[in-house]
């Protein structure tokens, strides 16, 4: 790790604070105090002289029976056996952060009087948890699945959960199916297995008689399901709700996170070792870049429908499988929002954090989405059996504005309320209701007529046009892994009822072509009768693709680089590069065949941050290799050296090498297609492919550095740093390069 990012490690967040982070404080015990003010003591605060042997009856020389008389050992295992409570049934693995949003100004009032969405003087502060859906706690995140992006806002007028995912559709459209979904989704029944999966029978038969599902599997598999990490995924609300402004008329609107990182994901060969790897790569990911300086931010836009234009779509805009296109429906972007401070503990704060659908400020209402109502319901009622009826006194989720009413009692209430009434009305007039003028939280007077029946609207039925809309819109290395995932998750399907079904029914409605490639990789069967089929409408949009995501200056703030070296390795050289990256707030991490020391041929000797057996290409986002005669010649034939090349490669990320570790990636990737600079001669940059070679990296080159970070024929650092903004070079998969190459 760079020196600059050791020093600003633990110093960013603690100068960083906002109300509920205060509020948080006066629960917070600093268990780092002083030996003299921290001793031992049980729950009711006596101290203990011993916590290590349990009372016994003993004469001094051999055991006896143990005493339960021993309160403070009875205590200790009491403690210990009810510390677990019930995990979530969907996004139990998960992550958070907290930080703040703020609206740059007031454009959002024509829309809703919330100031949460008006105020610009006002920073709301935030804790957001991010997750995978169908895994237990233990399970890894790097696993193809969409991924949960649920937001409190602490605002002045209560708390706002925005709970979304990294994906704007979902897989079915009335909750009532939820529980049929999550049964098939989770480990099947007979043998629990497989774990954080959607890679085996039931879920694939489920969604194979779901046509609704046929949009979010598209997106599911997609890269979206692999994203490299939480700092670089959107974030949607997925559900249809309104906005009410200071005139009373109604707004529909949708809620969109966008990264300015960009959005960016795995390969899938990665993401599958990494699970193994480093099952907690994501988490530390968050981490990682908040306490060296580089907080997680997005911009906040909305999409809003007036009442009146409800009904002018092909479909329907309260259908929770379907997007708003944004040629239909342009975004807004009005504020932002930044996690810039790590959580103290994890259980306390992250584990009983509760975020309920439900939880919203007036100006903030919900729509007729079918899918919303259920979730409505079901999210508080999960919380209950979770946590307790009482679970937003816990502190991460109790309001930051004053709280008054009459619940009273149930199992963990700690509030104490002095007074003699506890009802409404009372002779005291207290906790009475606040007129909607005054504040009060008032429902939108709609308009409802009908009659009771189990039934969806015609709009309701049609499930393939977004589907194709959003295959279409897929840059071609994107549909290259929607392809493959397809193969991979059907592959694992060992019925051919589920695989074939799925290849017969569903995939032709969406594309008869990519039907056509799964089936020959899986085995199944196309329609007798294409005729039948929905004919295709050929729309695309740019927005669907990650690729317009990204940023329109280059940066590589917080991505991770990887600096091979062995004895002999160019001090000054690596040092000069470690400053540039530095200063470009990315994170420069030095592997050798040993941790410790390792010689440089000149100038001081550099420590090793991890060793090759230790970490792999998958943890990092570049690799680069400086020069050095001894120092090349130990790598070359270094196996595992030459394994994290290839891999590196394979996975299409940025390699580079200076002078004599040119000859390093030449050996371990030695493909004709691929050109490098002359080992022995000048400061002249090449790129071929995403690798990037010079000669020697000298004044001009280090100077050429300093300017940005660009494409150019002098300045190795940055050339390197404007490919690596890119995240991948796509086109060493596209032109075949990769499959040339055993990874």
């Amino acid at each position: 790790m760079t020196s600059l990012a050791q020093s600003v490690k633990h110093s960013v967040t603690s100068a960083l604070s906002t109300a509920k982070v205060a509020d948080l404080d006066g629960v917070t015990i600093d268990t780092t105090a002083s030996a003299a003010d921290s001793g031992l003591t049980t729950d009711f605060a006596s101290k203990i002289s011993n916590t290590d042997t349990w009372l016994k009856a003993s004469d001094g020389s051999t055991t006896g029976p143990s005493l339960l008389e021993d309160h403070v050992g009875r205590e200790k295992i009491h403690r210990f056996d009810h510390e677990r409570i019930p995990e979530r049934v969907v996004h139990a693995r998960g992550t958070a952060a907290h930080g703040y949003f703020r609206v740059y100004d007031d454009s959002a009032s024509k829309y809703t009087f919330a100031p949460v969405l008006t105020d610009p003087t006002r920073t709301t502060p935030v804790f957001a948890r991010f997750s995978t859906v169908q895994g237990s706690r233990g399970s890894a995140d790097t696993v193809r699945d969409v991924r949960g992006f649920a937001i409190k806002m602490y605002t002045h007028e209560g708390n706002w959960d925005i709970v979304g995912n990294d994906i704007p559709v979902f897989f079915i459209q009335e909750g009532i199916k939820f529980p049929d979904l999550v049964h098939a989704v989770k480990p099947e029944p007979h043998n629990e297995v497989p774990q954080a999966q959607t890679a085996h029978n039931n879920f694939w038969d489920f969604v194979g008689l779901q046509p609704e599902s046929a949009h979010m599997i598209m997106w599911v598999m997609s890269d979206r399901a692999v994203p490299r990490s939480y700092r670089m995924m959107q974030g949607f609300g997925v559900n249809t709700f309104t906005l009410i402004n200071a005139n009373g008329e109604r707004h529909f609107v949708k809620f969109h996170f966008t990264p300015e990182l960009g959005v960016h994901s795995l390969m899938w060969d990665e993401a599958l070792k990494i699970a193994g790897q480093d099952p907690d790569f994501h988490r530390k990911d968050l981490y990682e870049a908040i306490e060296n300086g580089c907080p997680a931010k997005w911009t906040f836009a909305i999409q809003t429908i007036a009442e009146k234009d409800e009904h002018n779509f092909d479909f329907d805009i309260l259908d929770g499988t379907k997007i708003w296109p944004e040629e239909l429906v342009p975004l807004h972007t009005i504020g932002e929002m930044v996690l810039n401070r790590t959580v103290n503990e994890f259980f306390p704060e992250t584990e009983q954090v509760a975020f309920c659908t439900s939880h919203v400020v007036p100006g903030i209402g919900f729509s007729d989405d079918p899918l919303l109502a259920s979730r409505n319901f079901s999210y508080f009622d999960t919380q209950i059996s979770r946590l307790g009826i009482n679970f937003q006194q816990i502190p991460i989720n109790r309001p930051i504005c004053p709280v008054m009413n009459h619940h009273r009692d149930g199992q963990h209430n700690d509030q104490i309320h002095k007074g003699t009434v506890n009802y409404w009305p009372n002779r005291q007039h207290v906790g009475h209701p606040v007129p909607p003028e005054e504040g009060g939280y008032a429902e939108f007077a709609q308009k409802v007529q009908g009659i009771k029946q189990r039934i969806r609207g015609a709009k309701f039925q049609e499930h393939f046009n977004q589907a194709e809309f959003f295959l279409n819109s897929l840059a071609p290395h994107e549909k290259s892994h929607l392809i493959n995932a397809f193969a991979f998750e059907l592959d694992h399907c060992d019925d051919p009822v589920v695989y074939k079904t799925y290849v017969n029914n569903i995939l032709p409605n969406v594309s008869l072509e990519l039907a056509r490639v799964v089936s020959e990789k899986v085995g199944g069967a196309l329609p007798e009768n294409p005729s039948n089929i929905r004919k295709p409408h050929g729309k695309r949009s740019d927005r669907l693709s990650q690729m317009y995501y990204l940023p329109k200056k280059p940066t590589i703030a917080s991505r991770r680089i990887a600096i091979l070296i062995a004895d002999g390795f160019n001090s000054t050289e690596v040092q000069a590069m470690r400053a540039a990256f530095a200063g470009m707030s990315a994170t420069t991490w030095m592997i050798g065949q040993r941790r410790g020391e390792v010689k440089a041929d000149s100038g001081p000797s550099i420590s090793v941050d991890h060793h090759f057996e230790g970490q792999r290409s998958t943890m990092f986002d570049a690799l680069l290799i400086p020069s050095g005669v001894n120092h090349a010649k130990a790598l070359a034939v270094n196996g595992r050296t030459v394994h994290w090349i290839r891999e590196a490669f394979g996975h299409c990320k940025v390699i580079g090498a200076i002078g004599d570790g040119v000859s390093v990636i030449q050996r371990a990737v030695a493909l004709p297609e691929l050109q490098f600079a002359d080992s022995s001669g000048g400061d002249d940059v090449i790129n071929s492919y995403g690798v990037i070679t010079t000669g020697k990296y000298g004044v001009v080159g280090a100077a050429s550095d300093l300017i940005s970070i660009a494409a150019g024929p002098k300045g190795f650092v940055a050339n390197f740093a404007y490919e690596l903004s890119k995240h991948r070079c796509w086109d060493r998969e596209l032109d075949g390069l990769i499959s040339q190459v055993a990874f």
